[in-house]
């Protein structure tokens, strides 16, 4: 079955300078006046509405080449799949041999996704739900947190992730971790939770180096009161109460220890500041070391070569690196704020780790690298967490490793309507025009509530199905919102 005005659409897309071709749910890119340029493929089901800029921003990325040497040989996208402010769009997976390109990841590097388990019923839960409210709202929109930190915590934090943090952490406990379980925190960032070994994708730990950190989160000496960290940020990041309300997969959820009927807690935030300060540094080198008296690509998006700049990729990797470790860090944070507060209200509540993994990261595969841009890792045996709307179910997925996609899945439903259109439009709308009928919703500002409704987001129900026809993930377990925290 083929979209509505399937011929009209490839006739306007041409005009555009795309030529586009459709085929069993996937529509294959490139820009017309590139012959050889790499093919881009975005999966998407058959209602969904196929925009234009997106794909001329998507068939840009894959049409990057460094005159010195360096190409994208691959370049996918999955169905949340939409445009992005800076020139990427939203979704973009590319494959790289012989350059890097810094642009591509986002400023908000290994922004990404969490999920914990607890076993507590929604009744129990319900039953104190305002006084959990209250001490969350403390923690993440008041500045209640203690998330105080020595010179070499930072540095650990960044120069190694979650277990160079947590070596400091275990010998000179500071802030609201003194109160932490931090046996339970290591044995998460080491222990086996799935097929892969692992419960935090690579550990929560890259090759960093802190030296390349913002200068005043790494002094010599003294304590570190660093307003990003355990922060969740602006846009569509949240942290999410949910409840497990089905399990497709009785084998993979026993073993990652998901049963129906607990709650569970989703965080997604990224690097904040860190990465927008690190992304904003490298894009600009990028473009300084682009070859003198060659015209700029057109799209503006400038690559590193490893032959002409092998120092500066190793650099620029470094630096990504560090900003990662950052993000694997603040989401642990927000996650053990939670768990802490769970057990001042709930009593004696574990709330296991089930997985922590990014979505906006640079990673070796293949010949060389695979940036992925509001997509995450869905390597065979791997669990994938995809989000939908405060609105609707979001998902505990496992990886197929399906190479044709990069070994990726979406990070989420994606919008389907920008800020800007919410905001204008969503004051003459009711509750029940925006989806909002039944969301709890605990934010400071009114906007971001309307910002963020559901009636922003495309159908997750579609953009699971897609996928798993593909063969890209897998369903274990379905979630259904209970309340969401937006900054």
């Amino acid at each position: 079955m083929q979209p509505k005005n399937l011929q009209r659409l490839l006739r306007a897309l041409a005009r555009q300078g795309l030529d586009v071709s459709y085929n069993n749910h996937t529509y294959s890119v490139r820009l017309s006046n590139i012959y050889d340029g790499t093919v881009a493929e975005v999966l998407l089901p058959e209602n969904f509405p196929v925009e234009a800029k997106a794909l001329k921003q998507l068939a840009n990325l894959a049409s990057i080449r460094h005159p010195a040497g360096g190409c994208v040989c691959r370049a996918c996208a999955t169905p949340d799949f939409h445009p992005g402010d800076a020139g990427i769009a939203i979704g973009s997976v590319v494959e790289t041999v012989d350059q890097v390109i810094p642009a591509a990841v986002g400023s908000d590097i290994n922004c990404g996704m969490r999920l914990h388990v607890a076993d507590l019923t929604i009744e129990q839960f319900l039953a104190k739900r305002d006084m959990f409210v209250e001490r969350m709202k403390g923690d993440y929109f008041f500045g209640t947190r203690d998330v105080t930190m020595t010179a070499n915590a930072m540095r650990a934090l960044f120069q190694y992730g979650v277990p160079g943090w947590l070596d400091v952490m275990l010998d000179q406990p500071r802030g609201s971790v003194v109160k932490s379980d931090i046996q339970q925190l290591a044995q998460e960032s080491d222990g086996s939770a799935n097929a892969k070994g692992e419960r935090i994708f690579l550990g929560g730990s890259m090759d960093g180096n802190w030296k390349l950190a913002p200068e005043e989160l790494v002094p010599d000496d003294g304590l570190v009161r660093d307003g990003g960290l355990g922060t969740i940020g602006s846009g569509n990041h949240f942290v999410e109460v949910q409840r497990v309300d089905k399990v497709e997969n009785r084998a993979l959820a026993h073993a990652w220890g998901v049963r129906e009927g607990q709650l569970a807690f989703m965080v997604h935030s990224g690097s904040r500041n860190v990465g927008k300060y690190i992304a904003g540094m490298w894009r600009d080198r990028a473009k300084a070391a682009w070859p003198k008296g060659l015209k700029y690509p057109e799209s503006q998006i400038f690559p590193l070569s490893v032959h002409s700049h092998p120092e500066l990729v190793a650099s620029y990797l470094e630096a990504e690196a560090t900003a990662a470790n950052y993000g694997f860090v603040n989401r642990l944070l927000l996650a053990e704020l939670l768990r802490l507060r769970l057990r001042e209200v709930y009593g004696d509540v574990e709330a296991p780790l089930v997985y922590d993994l990014p979505h906006n990261i640079t990673l070796p595969e293949g010949r060389g690298w695979v940036t992925r841009k509001g997509a995450c890792p869905a390597y065979a045996e791997q669990p994938v967490i995809i989000p939908g709307s405060m609105g609707a179910y979001s998902y505990l997925m496992v990886g197929k490793g399906n190479r044709r996609f990069c070994n990726s899945a979406s990070h989420g439903a994606g919008r389907v309507k920008s800020r800007f259109d919410l905001n204008r439009q969503g004051a003459s709308q009711s509750e029940a025009e925006l989806g909002l009928t039944g969301v709890d919703c605990i934010t400071l500002r009114e906007e971001r509530r309307i910002e963020e409704a559901p009636a922003a987001y495309k159908p997750i129900q579609s953009v699971i199905d897609v996928q798993v026809e593909a063969q890209m993930v897998g369903v274990v377990a379905r979630l259904s919102p209970v309340l969401t925290f937006k900054a």
